[in-house]
């Protein structure tokens, strides 16, 4: 008997519909986003004892099939889809309700991402036509190509523990994208056996490792030492991106106060967006590739616990009391956002349970000012952004200012300062043991 454990993972693959069938697709989106407001909009106007699921369920059949109602547009959506936004939106109250985000809020048609939920699985017959295409069936839209980068399990790999759960469709300034909920059954991964290490996040060095091998994007900065804020494009793409804004700026200078936006002024917008869109899927492929390596490597990777919504608060301060260096450190702040830490650990946490390995969090308080060689901290080590000096007479030790925290990280994880470990989302660390004949 083999245990198996089951994963359940994402996988997003760019479309190719016709320009009949994104107009099918644009329709759905504008759908989805227009019933959630109707959606907000009845939640807020009824008496708290009529706002329940079941209520809401019927007053969406009787708007897709009812002429009176004067909302049968909302049928171009799936009912599968239509439940879906249901569901979705009741979500964001109960993760309002625990604390965990804000309340739901009103979705504007130009600063809203276009996205449609196709729950079931068996709807989808996905089936691979090509080594780079795929063909999947999208409700009320038909049979649409995609781009086939990753072997899913379709035809005869499919079965009850490797299957296709369900999927979304996702609407950005490049296009059309479905992302794939894949649910595979997998052999509990063996205890890794890799070094341990610390990691220092920073802005100069995006990861700082304890042992000197330092990740770095690899692309040049500007001068001064800052971070570039387009540093994932070309220099012929900077250059279009400034003609691009200046463009825009120059053409909403005509626009009066509280008129909507000219074709011409959104047209500039939409090759804005496709711009930054491009800047972060390199900074999202960089990060993918980073942390994959990482994880083989390493058995125990340790970072710190940072308080990032602390770190890039605003400087301004208030009128009575205004704040100092605000243009400085409205540009850290970009900085940090640009590097999104966040993400990072969370793909290392996921990624490393999933090879045996683990991830541990420390507490970040001091790690940037005590010298990982004797463990004192002295003030005026740090001399600058880069470089450390302790001033204990006793040691002097001289270096990298981050692989220095990087160095603190890791020994105050062996010394026992670790924090509970953070559980992966995408892995359900639920064993389950099934017959050898079924393993894949």
């Amino acid at each position: 008997m083999e245990e198996l454990e089951k994963c359940q993972f994402g996988h997003r693959a760019r479309l190719a519909p016709s320009p009949a069938q994104e107009r099918l697709l644009d329709d759905q989106g504008h759908a989805a986003r227009a019933l959630w407001n109707l959606l907000h909009n009845w939640w807020t106007m009824l008496p708290k004892h009529r706002r329940t699921l079941a209520a809401a369920d019927a007053a969406i059949r009787q708007a897709r099939t009812d002429p009176e109602e004067g909302l049968e547009w909302l049928a171009v959506l799936p009912a599968q889809a239509a439940q879906a936004v249901l569901k979705t939106y009741f979500q964001a109250w109960r993760n309002c309700w625990e604390g965990r985000c804000g309340p739901p809020n009103f979705k504007a048609r130009f600063r809203t991402l276009m996205c449609v939920d196709v729950p079931q699985g068996r709807d989808l017959q996905v089936a691979r036509v090509h080594r780079r295409w795929g063909m999947v069936n999208i409700p009320k839209v038909g049979r649409v190509r995609f781009r086939w980068t990753k072997d899913l399990p379709v035809g005869k790999r499919a079965d009850a523990g490797n299957r296709i759960t369900g999927a979304r469709l996702v609407k950005n300034a490049l296009g059309w994208h479905i992302a794939f909920r894949v649910q595979t059954l997998e052999p509990v991964p063996a205890p890794h056996c890799g070094p341990h290490v610390g990691i220092d996040a920073g802005v100069k060095i995006p990861l700082a490792l304890s042992d000197g091998d330092h990740q770095d994007h690899g692309r040049p900065r500007t001068s001064g030492g800052k971070a570039d804020r387009d540093k994932w494009l070309t220099p012929a793409e900077k250059a279009k991106l400034v003609r691009l804004e200046r463009r825009a700026a120059h053409r909403k200078s005509f626009r009066k106060p509280g008129e909507r936006s000219s074709r011409r002024l959104q047209r500039t917008y939409d090759q804005i967006r496709a711009l930054r869109a491009t800047a972060k899927r390199r900074s999202l492929d960089w990060q993918h590739q980073t942390t994959t390596r990482l994880a083989d490597r390493y058995g125990t990777i340790v970072v710190e616990d940072l308080n990032i919504v602390g770190m890039v608060k605003s400087a301004k301060g208030t009128v009575e009391a205004p704040g100092k260096n605000v243009a400085q450190k409205s540009g850290l702040n970009r900085a940090i956002h640009q590097e999104a830490w966040g993400r990072t650990v969370q793909m290392l946490t996921y990624k490393t349970a999933r090879r045996g390995g683990a991830l541990h969090k420390v507490p970040a308080a001091g790690t940037s000012r005590e010298c990982h060689s004797c463990h004192t901290t002295t003030p005026g080590s740090r001399e600058d952004q880069a470089t450390f000096v302790c001033k204990n007479p006793e040691c002097g030790w001289t270096g990298n200012a981050d692989l220095n925290a990087a160095c603190n990280i890791l020994h105050r994880y062996r010394t026992g300062h670790a924090l509970v470990p953070a559980a992966g989302r995408a892995v359900v660390r639920r064993a389950r043991r099934v017959k050898p004949t079924t393993a894949r």
